[in-house]
C-alpha cells in the first residue's frame, strides 16, 4: 500500500529541471535543444545556489568540457564563467559531470568582471558535433521555500 502521507520537503526547497541538449556542434554552446537558438538560463536571484547535472545520451566524444556560466538577462548577455570543469574524458552514454556553485561566487565573479549576472546556465562543449546530453539544473535554498518549485512538465 503507498503512503498517504504527502512530503514536499526536497520540492520546496529546490528547483530542478532537465533539459534536452542537442548542440550540432562540438563547440562550447550553453545548453540548447536546437543548437543554440534556445539558451536554457535560469534567474538565481532568489537562490542560495545552483548545481548542474551533464549526462551523455548519444555520445561520441562525450561531453569534454562543462562550465556553469552567469550572465546578465536570459539571453546570456555576458556570459561569463563561474566554475568550470577542466578537461573531461566522458565518451559513452551514461558518462557524466556534476557541478555547483553558490549565489556568492556568482556575485564575486560579477563584481570582477563589472557585469551585472544574475542568470546562470551550463556550457558544453562536445567532442563530436553529433553528441547529445541531458542536463539537469537545480537551483537550491530559496529565499521563500515553497511547494511546487518543481513541478510535472508535460508538453
Amino acid at each position: 500500500m503507498a503512503a498517504t502521507a504527502s512530503a514536499a520537503k526536497l520540492f520546496t526547497e529546490a528547483a530542478i529541471v532537465t533539459y534536452d541538449h542537442d548542440p550540432g556542434t562540438a563547440s562550447a554552446l550553453i545548453t540548447s535543444p536546437d543548437g543554440g537558438t534556445t539558451k536554457r538560463y535560469l534567474d538565481l536571484a532568489d537562490y542560495s545556489g545552483f548545481a548542474g547535472i551533464v549526462m551523455a545520451t548519444i555520445a561520441t566524444g562525450g561531453p569534454t568540457l562543462v562550465d556553469i556560466v552567469g550572465a546578465e538577462d536570459a539571453a546570456g548577455t555576458n556570459a561569463t564563467t563561474i566554475v568550470s570543469s577542466g578537461t573531461v574524458a566522458a565518451d559513452a552514454v551514461g558518462d557524466g559531470v556534476v557541478m555547483e556553485c553558490t549565489a556568492e561566487q556568482v556575485k564575486e565573479v560579477a563584481v570582477a568582471s563589472g557585469y551585472a549576472l544574475r542568470y546562470v546556465g551550463i556550457r558544453i562543449t562536445c567532442g563530436n558535433s553529433a553528441d547529445e546530453c541531458a542536463v539537469t539544473y537545480i537551483r537550491h535554498k530559496p529565499r521563500f521555500p515553497k511547494t511546487a518549485l518543481t513541478a510535472n512538465f508535460i508538453s
